[in-house]
């Protein structure tokens, strides 16, 4: 398998930290960010115009301590940098210099038409004079993509364009918390954002054009663990984590590190789940195209699972298995 094709799986629980933050480095090289398999420091909407400057500045003392103090971590996550525009990326490189070297990849917020060319084109250029990939992350949550009337045309539109970029796309992220700004709401800490029926129709619909091709992380979870011990944020987050795996999400950006476990959990494979997926891969009985079920009780037709087989071996490898009574 190519290492893209490995990392798009790898990015799982992501979690958004503002460039502005002076500790993270520290944290991140004494591993204080348990299980965390990819982070981003922000540069967009966790930071004010007038604070740009200040969080760059920031951002490069992070990363060259980062740089100086890697070799004694544990695991460095997956680093991702979220710019405000393409332009900001233009100048990243030169920001950076061989700090970008400590970067998997960018994060592009709010893209849609008006923005998408430039960033695909400033990537391409970067990319261009790179012997290693700089992978980027487009996150779809702008109005036009919650407009029913031109929904559709423009979803279609962005995987075209896309697909000439393929090679560098890393997943496709959704915004709900801004689809549901755009009409007030807000989900309670009992609700998943699929009883956000506007919502939900929008995701359906973003689900449908890309994950035949790509890898789609599910949206944010924005409850956490708080200081009252109150344990309904995480009931919460498990419930909208089996609405999440049920229709095709894989990972999910984190806002908190305690959400970080549970996200991890259900990028786990069930295990009847892993050992049919291991029957289904491993069928060659000639004609019969039916491989029997671990426990008996569900059909498992080759040609029409082995693509959901895959997934499931995939993650599997890198997260490995939960088992469940």
């Amino acid at each position: 398998m190519e290492d893209k094709e490995l990392l798009q799986y790898q990015v799982g629980a992501l979690m958004y930290v503002p460039a502005l933050n002076v500790r993270v480095g520290e944290k991140l090289c004494a591993g204080a960010f348990l299980g965390l398999d990819s982070l981003a420091f922000c540069l967009e909407d966790s930071i004010t115009a007038e604070g740009v400057k200040a969080a760059e500045e920031q951002l490069v003392k992070t990363l060259t301590y980062v740089s100086e103090n890697a070799k004694g971590a544990k695991r460095l996550p997956l680093l991702f940098v979220r710019v405000r525009n393409h332009l900001q990326l233009k100048r990243l490189p030169a920001l950076l210099g061989s700090l970008m070297d400590l970067l998997t990849g960018v994060i592009f917020p709010k893209f849609d038409l008006s923005k998408a060319a430039n960033y695909c084109a400033v990537i391409g250029s970067i990319n261009s004079d790179r012997s290693v990939p700089l992978y980027f992350m487009p996150t779809l949550e702008s109005a036009g993509v919650m407009n029913f009337d031109s929904r559709g045309r423009i979803l279609l539109e962005i995987r075209d364009l896309l697909d000439g970029y393929k090679e560098y796309v890393l997943n496709i992220r959704v915004g709900a918390m801004d689809f549901c700004s755009l009409y007030g709401l807000r989900r309670t800490v009992r609700q998943s954002i699929y009883d956000i029926r506007v919502v939900q129709s929008v995701l359906t619909d973003i689900l449908t054009v890309f994950a035949d091709s790509y890898v789609v992380s599910a949206p944010v979870w924005e409850y956490f663990q708080g200081q009252d011990g109150n344990k309904d944020w995480a009931a919460g987050l498990e419930n909208e984590l089996r609405l999440d795996v049920a229709n095709g999400f894989i990972g999910k950006t984190v806002i908190h590190p305690s959400q970080i476990p549970i996200v991890r959990k259900w990028l786990q494979p069930a295990r009847i789940d892993y050992e049919d997926a291991k029957a289904v891969m491993a069928w060659n009985n000639g004609a019969l195209g039916v491989a029997r079920s671990v426990n008996g009780n569900r059909m498992n037709e080759v040609a029409a699972h082995r693509e959901w087989a895959r997934k499931m071996l995939i993650l599997a490898d890198i997260y490995g298995v939960r088992d469940e009574s």
